[in-house]
């Protein structure tokens, strides 16, 4: 069983598992085109720990890092394909990971929506959550 500080996620297989240490820094839906690819979904929720709040627990073989630009990288499980982490020179020092894989609960609730000039049309939300433009996120 999981610390109430530490939260664990896996992927698909369970080969590959991971844990953070809380509190987590953010939590926010994502909606840039690079996610949406990469996860086939209209948005992708993620959450962000320091790296040193950050371990592979399981499977650290089955870890393989994809450079989807010149700054980022992402880590899926080179087993069953699941994309877990994402990590980028424009956040240093933090580690990204999906929501969705966790298993245990996390500490805090989405706070907003970012890359929003981007979102795809087809899918309606009705939460109050800001929204923010890949501009104020600081890449326009």
């Amino acid at each position: 069983m999981a610390a109430a500080n530490v939260a664990q996620g896996a992927c698909l297989c369970n080969q590959l598992q991971y844990e953070v240490t809380l509190p987590s820094k953010w939590v926010a839906h994502c909606h840039c085109s690079r996610c949406r690819r990469a996860h086939g979904a209209a948005f992708v929720t993620w959450a962000a720990v320091s790296d040193w709040n950050f371990r592979i627990a399981r499977g650290a073989e089955f870890l393989t890092w994809h450079r989807s630009s010149p700054e980022a990288q992402r880590g899926f499980c080179n087993q069953c394909g699941t994309p877990l982490f994402f990590r980028s020179t424009r956040w240093p020092g933090e580690t990204h990971f999906t929501v969705a894989s966790l298993t245990t609960p996390i500490d805090k609730a989405p706070q907003m929506h970012v890359f929003w000039d981007t979102h795809v049309e087809w899918v309606v939300l009705g939460d109050r959550l800001p929204r923010r433009t890949a501009a104020e996120m600081g890449k326009g």
